[in-house]
């Protein structure tokens, strides 16, 4: 379990699923859903629902690209937190927003697979997290023009390799939308 004191609940940290990072993105549509589907299942469950929302010279704030998807809706009593670089973590509010609501174990989906949901998932655990990816609630772009594999490629082997992470006294993995546990003890 986390190696941080006092942290026994869990969040699910909904990452940059902007209009703009995932407009051309692999099976987009099916993750939006799944992603929704868990964004519902928390709030039923009480699970705590932290939005992240990236900016930067090409996603600029307040633009149309830059505003979460039309489909999820974050809730008003739902954190939102600004970030600037890949990992949800750095030079953000996001580990005082848990530390306030008391999270330990975190899940995590979102957008892009390859640059902020791997960034986040090793910053978390890093941090002491305990860090599990839905492995059907993360998605990225085609960017084989650039040497990247297949988007398909990159999701799988980040699930794959996500399955088998680990570090002292925490743990890591990843589970389908339908095996998500948010009580975390499985």
């Amino acid at each position: 379990m986390t190696t941080l004191e006092n942290r026994p609940n869990t969040a699910l940290v909904v990452v940059d699923v902007q209009t703009g990072v995932v407009a051309g993105a692999h099976e987009r549509d099916a993750v939006v859903a799944n992603i929704g589907s868990l964004v519902e299942r928390a709030r039923r469950e009480g699970v705590p629902v932290v939005w992240v929302q990236h900016s930067d010279e090409h996603l600029v704030r307040e633009s149309e690209e830059w505003r979460i998807v039309p489909e999820l809706v974050p809730g008003e009593d739902e954190p939102l937190v600004p970030k600037n670089w890949g990992d949800s973590f750095e030079d953000t509010v996001l580990e005082s927003v848990l530390a306030g609501l008391g999270v330990g174990r975190l899940i995590v989906v979102g957008a892009p697979t390859d640059a902020c949901i791997r960034s986040t998932l090793h910053g978390a655990v890093v941090r002491g997290y305990d860090a599990v990816l839905v492995g059907d609630a993360h998605t990225t772009e085609d960017l084989t023009a650039w040497g990247a594999p297949p988007p398909e490629q990159v999701v799988a082997h980040t699930n794959l390799y996500w399955s088998y992470q680990a570090a002292p006294g925490r743990t890591a993995g990843t589970v389908s939308t339908k095996e998500v546990d948010f009580t975390g003890t499985s």
